[in-house]
């Protein structure tokens, strides 16, 4: 027998990936679970705006009333349709019962809340939450046309 000779293997220089692979998707669950706590706060002078859109525009038909439910700056709540007559002193729940109404006839209608420059913000807030909970899909917010 001739002498054993190994074979030259020939060496390859090549990254080996995995591990990084393992290592970006471990990140990427990290982001992705600590994603819904980070929080911004966003700096906001209410209630004048200078690209507000008018009323007309935001209700589309014709036939589409405007519904407008407003906060006053001791938290009293009030509700307008189709720019008549503010209906003061409701409750939470009247207001609710009353928006639903008028989306079952007038589905498209848009709701806005309006509320005085000295309320409180969190009072809107409470509103605007309370509207979403009740199953309104869009709510705006009113403002006045900076001139």
């Amino acid at each position: 027998m001739a002498g054993y000779q190994p074979k030259k293997r020939k060496l390859t220089c090549e990254i080996n990936v995995v591990p990084y692979i393992d290592v970006m998707l471990v990140l990427l669950i990290i982001f992705m679970v600590t994603s819904p706590f980070v929080t911004q706060g966003v700096d906001v002078e209410l209630p004048k705006t200078s690209t507000a859109k008018p009323a007309s525009e935001l209700a589309g038909d014709s036939d589409a009333s405007f519904i407008i439910v407003e906060v006053d700056r001791d938290g009293n709540l009030g509700l307008s349709v189709n720019n008549e007559d503010v209906q003061r002193g409701l409750s939470l729940q009247d207001i609710i019962v009353r928006v639903r109404a008028e989306l079952s006839i007038n589905p498209n209608s848009p709701v806005a809340v309006g509320g005085d420059a000295a309320t409180p913000y969190a009072e809107v807030v409470l509103l605007l939450d309370e509207l979403s909970r009740a199953g309104i899909p869009k709510v705006g917010l009113l403002t006045d046309i900076r001139e």
